[in-house]
């Protein structure tokens, strides 16, 4: 699976980009938000992890985008910090289909993402 992972945090990003190229995927990462609008439009990833909190675009930003400009629904798991109730609501109101609290486990992250293969395995 294809995951596209925008997250400004090096460590953060690094460890994401890891886990996932160790689960077998091919990681596409951003630092920023409008960098990550722009690799959604050039690689149209099946699965795209946003943090909220970015540069130039929010997470939030790139939920609105990605759901106003593809017709295939691109998965989209949002990762946020502890105390962030009310964002994760208007991520989820915006079409966020899962979300991850930070810090999380790497293999929550694994179960989450695997989910989402599972839908688009059936649905390809």
């Amino acid at each position: 699976m294809r995951i596209l992972v925008a997250e400004d945090d090096d460590l953060m990003l690094k460890t994401l980009e890891f886990r996932l190229k160790r689960d077998g995927h091919e990681v596409i990462v951003t630092h920023d938000g409008k960098e990550a609008l722009e690799q959604i439009a050039i690689h149209s990833p099946d699965l795209v992890i946003t943090d909220i909190m970015m540069p130039y675009s929010s997470g939030l930003e790139i939920i609105s985008a990605v759901r106003q400009n593809y017709v295939n629904r691109i998965p989209i798991i949002i990762l946020s910090g502890m105390y962030q109730e009310d964002v994760v609501l208007e991520a989820f109101q915006l079409g966020a289909d899962d979300y991850i609290t930070k810090p999380f486990s790497p293999n929550e992250l694994t179960v989450r993402v695997r989910r989402f293969g599972f839908a688009h395995a059936v649905h390809a």
